[in-house]
Parts: structure tokens; C-alpha cells; sequence
């Protein structure tokens, strides 16, 4: 039937090096088997290094990519990565809701997984008052769970209070990303906070990699392309994690310093 191959919407940066923002995304439906749109909504420059500069593109050019996408495309699911500032993200969630473009996949990208802030205070705010009541499912890493509820994560019950605060502002399903950055750990924790009540812990082995750009952007891609499938939240979610796993664990030789997960991996185990 004319246009009804599953197809899901990033609304996210591009990264120049490939390994992260949109360029992971679209990497992660294609292995997922669905048809992936891009609203870009900034260009960052930069390499293994690190970032060099960026750029936030116009509002008007946003607005025309969603008005386009709308007209031709059957959206079954969307997820956003990095939004620049307050404005681009009120752009965004106003021109979300004109449209339906189906469940919504947030990852909160503010703090970087080494702790880093990447947004300014009011679009903290921004993002926690307007983006986050539309998310089906949230997927903070630990310094943003911290941010958003904040509170100080320091035991495993902190985790799961933090869940139950994050789905307090409104988010349906909360993935509450466990530590990451001790590098004498041995395993990564990370709690899921159903819409039904139920939660679990997702364990799994900790490998001590420089290669982990874009896992955050993968995850939360891989929920939105399983959701667009038809795939129950739950399954999305573990499918996702064994996804990113596997995508971490069977290293690919590419830049000098810290450098992008494989996309291929999960390929060749069939995931």
C-alpha cells in the first residue's frame, strides 16, 4: 500500500563526524528496518576531538520541514536529540502538536554523560515544562535525571525515585540511565518506570570503551523505530538496550579519540 512502510521522524542536530545526533539516529532506523525523516534543527562541526562550533538554523526553516514532512509523509513515531535553546524548543513542541506524527521519543539532551551542561538554565526549564509532558517515553542519562528532578543519585533507590519524579512531569515511561562513568564498575544499571505501575532494572556488562558517542541518540532512536513497528513499549525498550549493547560491545575502528558505537553490530547478531 502507498505509504504505509513504517517511518519515523528524528528531530535532532547533525553531527558532523557522524557518530552521534542525527546521523546515529538515522543509522539506528535504517538497522531497525524502518524509513527515517530528518527535521534538522542545528549543525555542530567537529570530530573525535571533540565540537568546534555550531549553528541553530532559522525558525521559519524548522516550521517549513514539519509542514513539508506533514503534507507527504505518514509519521508513526518521532524522537528528539539536541534542541539548541528556549525558542527552539518551544518551535518544536508548538509544531509537534499541530501535526500527528505519533508517539514521541525524548532524550533530554542537556548534560553530557560526563556531566557537562549543555543548555542554559531557561531552556532547562523549557524543556522540563513543555517537552517532557509529551513524551511517551523519556530517556535521560544520570547527570539529566538529576537535573530535571533535582535531586542527588546516589543509590539505586535514588534512581527509582527519580524515575517516579520525572514521570510526575508528565512523561508516560521513564528509562532512568544508571552511572556510567566509574570506571571500576563492572556492570550499568538503568531502571524503567512504566505508564502501568510496573518497573524493572535492565543489567547488563560495563565495557570500558572510548567508543560510546551516540548511545543515548541509538536508544532512544531504537524505541521510536519499534514503537513505529507496532512493538509494545516494554519490548522497545529491551530491544533497544540489547541494541545499544551490542553496538558498544564489538568496537569499530573510527576516529582517533572518542569515537562512535557500530551500527552494523546488531546487524550481524540479527537483532
Amino acid at each position: 500500500m502507498v505509504n504505509e512502510y513504517p517511518q519515523v521522524m528524528t528531530i535532532a542536530g547533525s553531527d558532523s563526524d557522524g557518530s552521534a545526533g542525527m546521523q546515529a539516529d538515522l543509522e539506528t532506523f535504517f538497522t531497525r528496518k524502518v524509513y527515517g525523516i530528518s527535521i534538522m534543527t542545528a549543525c555542530v562541526a567537529g570530530n573525535s576531538y571533540g565540537i568546534h562550533a555550531s549553528a541553530t538554523l532559522p525558525l521559519d526553516f524548522i516550521r517549513q520541514e514539519f509542514a513539508d514532512t506533514a503534507a507527504d509523509f505518514k509519521v508513526k513515531a518521532a524522537k528528539t536529540g539536541m534542541l539548541a535553546d528556549t525558542e527552539l524548543i518551544k518551535e518544536v513542541v508548538a509544531d509537534y502538536q499541530k501535526y500527528a506524527f505519533g508517539p514521541l521519543v525524548v532524550d533530554p539532551v542537556i548534560m553530557t554523560k560526563h556531566g557537562n551542561q549543555l543548555l542554559e538554565e531557561q531552556a532547562v526549564d523549557t524543556l522540563r515544562k513543555l517537552l517532557i509532558p509529551l513524551a511517551t517515553v523519556l530517556t535521560p542519562n544520570f547527570y539529566e535525571s538529576e537535573k530535571l528532578t533535582g535531586m542527588q543519585i546516589k543509590t539505586d533507590a535514588d534512581l527509582e525515585k527519580a524515575a517516579h519524579k520525572l514521570q510526575e512531569l508528565g512523561a508516560k515511561n521513564v528509562v532512568a540511565k544508571g552511572s556510567h562513568h566509574d570506571p571500576q564498575q563492572t556492570t550499568v544499571k538503568d531502571f524503567v518506570l512504566l505508564a502501568s505501575g510496573k518497573s524493572f532494572w535492565l543489567i547488563d556488562r560495563y565495557y570500558p570503551t572510548t567508543h560510546i558517542n551516540g548511545t543515548g541518540d541509538s536508544l532512544s532512536a531504537c524505541i521510536a523505530a519499534e514503537i513505529a513497528k507496532g512493538t509494545d513499549i516494554e519490548k522497545a525498550i529491551r530491544i533497544a538496550k540489547d541494541y545499544v549493547n551490542t553496538a558498544i560491545k564489538q568496537e569499530i575502528a573510527v576516529g582517533h579519540k572518542f569515537g562512535p558505537i557500530n551500527h552494523w553490530a546488531p546487524t550481524l547478531n540479527k537483532f
